[in-house]
């Protein structure tokens, strides 16, 4: 046998993996291969692997007799949709996927590589969590990589796909990344599985109900995307990836639109309803300000009463944060707090300008919320605006009430421009709320209290629950029509592309975690 046939043979017993009968199991269970996940990641013949002759040194339990081939990874670069990024993917055909020492430092490469090379990281895992017969080896494993998805982070995108198992300290390197992506009815997180609780507390769960896909995506909040297959989620990602520039130092791509489309969109002057008590769906907004009305959802399961997407608008990618007034009126609570402060933050750092449509009464009052320290997750959304450096630009659609009309972005917490549809109602609370505190004395002496009451709030209403008092001390930029919005829009973000910031010079800011 000559050396390049030896070469040709043990680069095919490396890429089938675990063997035929494990990958036909694999495809059971409704899962792809770890190879086929990169082959449909990647442009076509692009991705080139790395250390596929990489072995493990372990000699204990019998681990010197046990091959393991590729180490239970596949790691290298490639081409998505032309642009440079890097990859690893857990092979559950082999050893299943447990993590140790080597392939711990194959996956580490990867992310020194996509760090220096300051290109994206997509890391799909699919594994038994750490290799019990490397011990502290694996551990150790575990702890490298954290310490490099932290010292990546806000320096390149990093993108998660469980599809799979993962449990232990395995999930808390998904949980340290930019996005996670979950594969329903295949996939789970958890830091303690369903025996061990059984176990410790006598609760009965299934590892579906305890770490699945929609657990995570409504539920707890770990996982801000949801595909029904492994196809389905690697065209998501690769969707996401469009979004977002390959580094903290760049700008998202940059897409044609269709120009024609920028004219006066009569429909937005028909949603929002002549009653302000009345819901609507904000999604009918979003589509109809956005290119081609298209937008993808981030945590859409979570938090519903606030929406946060990423869009384009002129071509150019933006991060929208939007109260949705169907789910609680629109009103912002501990878990729609963080999951904005999340999403502004990783826009922030990506230099992805932000759009925040408002229609919102107030923080949801209650003793839950209080207990549960609403002031704390309400102040993070606080910072995350106050200290986001790219374009900020707010619309206020419908309700700006309170507190809550400062935490979406008002002019005081650094909004470049605020506009307003003639429906903004900006104030410190509604009409009838005001109308109780301020004309208290007035009602109880008056004949006919009710009456008179009716006839304050009408008052009040005409006089404060406007956009005008707001634009008329400079708070609100200018009052337009809800048509022109779109082109509104886009001249504005158009204005705003040469922001520049200077901020104190500080090891980092404190945020009210």
């Amino acid at each position: 046998m000559n050396k390049l046939e030896d070469l040709r043979l043990r680069r095919e017993k490396i890429t089938a993996g675990g063997g035929e009968k494990r990958i036909a199991k694999q495809h059971e269970s409704g899962k792809l291969t770890a190879r086929e996940r990169l082959d449909l990641l990647f442009d076509e013949g692009t991705f080139i692997e790395l250390d596929a002759f990489v072995k493990h040194r372990s000699t204990n339990f019998g681990m010197e007799t046990l091959e393991a081939p590729a180490e239970g990874v596949v790691t290298g670069y490639g081409k998505v949709d032309g642009r440079l990024v890097f990859a690893y993917s857990q092979d559950f055909t082999v050893m299943g996927g447990s993590l140790g020492e080597m392939h711990a430092s194959k996956i580490c490469k990867v992310l020194d590589n996509a760090l220096k090379m300051g290109a994206p990281v997509v890391g799909i895992n699919d594994s038994g969590g750490a290799r019990i017969q490397e011990g502290v080896d694996a551990l150790s494993g575990y702890g490298k990589i954290f310490y490099r998805n932290t010292m990546a982070s806000g320096v390149i995108p990093q993108i998660t796909a469980i599809m799979g198992p993962c449990a232990g300290g395995a999930v808390y390197s998904p949980s340290l990344t930019d996005f996670i992506f979950m594969v329903e009815n295949t996939s789970q997180m958890f830091i303690t599985g369903p025996q061990v609780i059984k176990t410790v507390t006598g609760e009965e769960v299934t590892a579906e109900a305890l770490g699945g896909a929609m657990t995570h995506n409504a539920v707890s909040g770990v996982s801000q995307f949801s595909a029904p297959d492994d196809e389905t989620c690697i065209r998501d990602i690769q969707r996401l990836l469009s979004f977002l520039p390959s580094n903290n130092l760049e700008s998202a791509p940059v897409y044609s639109f269709d120009e024609s489309g920028v004219i006066a969109n009569e429909r937005l002057s028909e949603i929002v309803p002549e009653s302000p008590n009345k819901p609507y769906d904000m999604h009918e907004i979003i589509a109809g300000l956005v290119d081609d009305g298209d937008f993808m959802p981030y945590l859409d399961h979570f938090a519903k009463n606030i929406i946060t997407c990423f869009a384009r608008i002129g071509g150019k990618s933006v991060g929208i944060i939007a109260n949705q007034p169907k789910v609680a009126a629109g009103s912002l609570d501990i878990s729609a707090s963080d999951k904005a402060a999340r999403f502004i933050r990783t826009c922030d750092a990506f230099n992805i300008p932000l759009l925040n449509l408002v229609d919102v009464p107030g923080f949801l009052p209650g003793t839950q919320q209080e207990y549960g320290g609403i002031i704390r997750h309400g102040a993070k959304m606080l910072y995350a605006y106050c200290e986001a450096t790219v374009p900020k630009l707010t619309m206020i659609v419908r309700k700006a009430y309170g507190g809550a009309y400062l935490a979406m972005c008002s002019k005081d917490l650094g909004a470049d421009l605020v506009l307003a549809w003639p429906t903004a109602e900006i104030a410190v609370m509604g009409p009838q709320g005001a109308a109780n505190i301020v004309f208290r004395n007035e009602i109880k002496a008056a004949e006919d209290p009710g009456a008179t009451r009716a006839r304050l709030i009408k008052e009040y209403t005409d006089e404060f629950a406007t956009p005008y008092k707001a634009a008329e001390h400079g708070f609100v930029d200018d009052v337009i029509e809800p048509s022109l919005t779109r082109m509104r829009l886009i001249d504005a973000f158009d204005m705003l592309a040469s922001k520049r910031v200077s901020v104190p010079s500080k090891k980092h800011g404190n945020i009210p975690l």
